[in-house]
């Protein structure tokens, strides 16, 4: 049974506070979507699922029975990765009065931290959910080489003339692989300034770059909440889960799913 109080667990209050500060703070650096998604949270970890609403189709059926169409309830994910603390560390840590190493805390968050942004962008087909760049019904535009001329301006501007001609308003996003971030840092020629510089001014900063996009993923999005958000029941949280051969084996768990209401609202460069 998963314990997420320290008073349940044979880890002192001290060293439980330490895995908290560290859990958030690593996440804080890796974590993509919640930089530019609105929040939907708190919803409590006993909360198992929640609408999902096409806001363009949205209505009520006229009848002695009447549904909301177009709304559909999905169980909301969790996210876990375990990760082990050798109680003979722990011994030596607490009677000689040294910092405990953290080492194992921090990289389960980065690999929790990378679950969640790899099921904002690709979801996870096994299990029904899409992510931006698979979800059914969003605009795809083709993406020219980045690595030549003004095309990376271009293409990110006929993304917003897209939006323009679909309604879609609101603050602006774009999310790039890593490749393409460093394509985008090219001087133009005459102009002492990057295609990165360029496009930021277009975007008022909000470009984004994460590892879970390869190659040449790009997408731009309009993430105003009446768009998509990102639904939290429980953040991010230390839980112990059993001892093992002596040592201390803990979960670092979360339950969070996106929420794409209007796909319009999403390019995916192609």
């Amino acid at each position: 049974m998963l314990i997420i109080q320290w008073e349940g667990s044979p880890i002192s209050a001290k060293l439980w506070s330490e895995f908290d500060k560290t859990v958030v703070a690593t996440a804080r650096n890796v974590l993509t979507g919640r930089r530019f998604l609105n929040i939907y949270d708190p919803l409590g970890a006993g909360v198992q699922s929640i609408n999902t609403d096409n806001i363009l189709e949205l209505h009520e059926s006229e009848g002695d029975i009447s549904v909301i169409k177009e709304r559909y309830f999905k169980q909301i994910p969790l996210i876990n990765q375990d990760f082990t603390l050798f109680w003979r560390d722990i011994e030596f840590s607490e009677k000689m009065g040294i910092p405990y190493d953290l080492s194992f805390v921090s990289q389960a968050a980065l690999q929790c931290a990378i679950k969640e942004d790899q099921l904002i962008f690709h979801g996870c087909e096994e299990h029904g959910y899409k992510g931006f760049l698979n979800e059914d019904g969003t605009l795809s535009l083709p993406k020219s080489d980045w690595e030549q001329g003004e095309n990376p301006f271009r293409d990110v501007s006929e993304g917003l003339a897209k939006f323009i001609e679909n309604g879609v308003v609101g603050r602006k996003a774009l999310v790039i692989s890593p490749k393409l971030y460093v394509q985008l840092q090219r001087i133009q020629p005459g102009t002492g300034i990057t295609e990165y510089d360029r496009i930021s001014k277009l975007l008022n900063g909000n470009i984004f770059k994460t590892p879970v996009l390869k190659e040449n993923q790009a997408v731009l999005l309009c993430p105003e909440p009446q768009n998509m958000d990102l639904v939290i029941g429980q953040d991010m949280i230390t839980a112990y889960l059993e001892t093992k051969n002596l040592n201390h084996v803990f979960r670092v768990i979360e339950t969070v799913m996106l929420r794409i209401k209007n796909k319009k609202a999403v390019i995916v460069f192609e």
